[in-house]
């Protein structure tokens, strides 16, 4: 979900309430209707981020599902879920007595064809092998060391390893299980690596072209209360999606504290452009406005009275909505109240 939506950088006091104004004069004509309480803020300029809202939940960037490669009977597991592991660390055994001793009668064969092929090599430098003889003993050799090869494979893999440094989410099997290879069997473990995640939003296409790779995206998240998380735009998909016209964009989230945690849902925004002197008022000061259009009204106070004003608004940066026209820095809006006045009345600010 996309909130059309910025950041503000708010230099100095921008926004001040307006306390100190005099209790307005009464006259016969107001005797009927007394000046209305309202609270003030005053129009200033000030830094402005722009920036698209976003929420998604943090994935990790590398993860695998752990199968056997050959069908057999595990007799070993060597970790328990949740725990730390190495890339290339054991995490099952599988029975390898019959794997075992096909790599003894393989190396076996592969012994007595070295010896062959050496006893060939020392006929031809006397004359008494041919060169074709030597070339079959040769060859001789290379099949029983690629069998070799093959057998010290099998033996190797029946020992299920972390392709990966990570943590164990999923631990599917215990001492006894038989497990299938990989084309029918299930998962034995799986494992993810929680020091990168990537965090996959979509951002509508009519805002896709203030996205750039490398932007600072900035994020919280329930579960880390009083945080602020960052990470980076890393990729921008170049096709639009077509039910949605939405475009996704994937956010690289570094966690080298370990205090995120896969599946969180976070909310953040993608900070795409400072401006500087940008003129702004509270979202409250609105008493009507047309998002889509930037056209709004507001209540504008000149000498103890409220005058009704359009004006025309921009971007909006948090609470703080951007006024492109029908105010200057200093005039004084109504923030609250505002639902009960009437043009040209006279109002009373509220003190604090």
């Amino acid at each position: 979900m996309i909130v059309r939506s910025c950041a503000a950088l708010i230099g100095g006091a921008v926004l001040v309430l307006a306390t100190g104004c005099s209790q307005p004069a009464r006259t016969a004509t107001d005797a009927a209707r007394p000046p209305v309480p309202v609270d003030t803020a005053r129009a200033g300029a000030a830094d402005f981020i722009e920036s698209v809202d976003v929420v998604g939940t943090l994935t990790p960037k590398y993860e695998a599902d752990i199968k056997s490669e050959y069908t057999g009977t595990v007799t070993e597991v060597l970790v328990s879920e949740w725990v730390a592991v190495r890339k290339g660390q054991v995490l099952a055994r599988l029975d390898t007595r019959e794997a075992k001793a096909q790599l003894v009668q393989v190396e076996a064969q592969a012994s007595r064809a070295q010896r062959e092929y050496e006893r060939a090599l020392k006929l031809k430098e006397a004359g008494l092998m041919t060169a074709q003889g030597l070339e079959e003993a040769q060859t001789q050799r290379d099949a029983a060391n690629a069998l070799l090869d093959l057998a010290n494979a099998k033996f190797d893999k029946l020992l299920v390893r972390s392709p990966m440094d990570g943590v164990i989410s999923y631990r599917g099997v215990s001492a006894g299980d038989r497990v299938e290879s990989m084309g029918t069997g299930g998962t034995m473990f799986h494992v993810m690596d929680t020091r990168m995640f990537d965090l996959r939003i979509t951002v509508a296409s009519g805002r896709i072209g203030s996205v750039k790779a490398g932007q600072v995206v900035a994020f919280t998240t329930d579960a880390v209360p009083g945080r602020t998380f960052g990470g980076k735009v890393a990729f921008i998909n170049p096709g639009v999606e077509a039910e949605s016209k939405a475009v996704q964009v994937v956010v690289e989230v570094p966690n080298p504290s370990g205090e995120l945690k896969a599946g969180l849902f976070v909310k953040g925004r993608i900070d795409t452009r400072r401006r500087t002197g940008v003129l702004q008022v509270p979202k409250t000061a609105l008493v009507t406005w047309d998002v889509d259009a930037g056209k709004a009204e507001c209540f504008v106070v000149t000498s103890d009275r409220a005058a009704r004003r359009a004006v025309t608004t921009g971007a909006v940066c948090g609470e703080l909505v951007e006024v492109t026209s029908g105010l200057e820095a200093g005039d004084v809006v109504v923030t609250r109240g505002a639902f009960n006045l009437q043009d040209g009345d006279a109002v009373a600010v509220k003190r604090s």
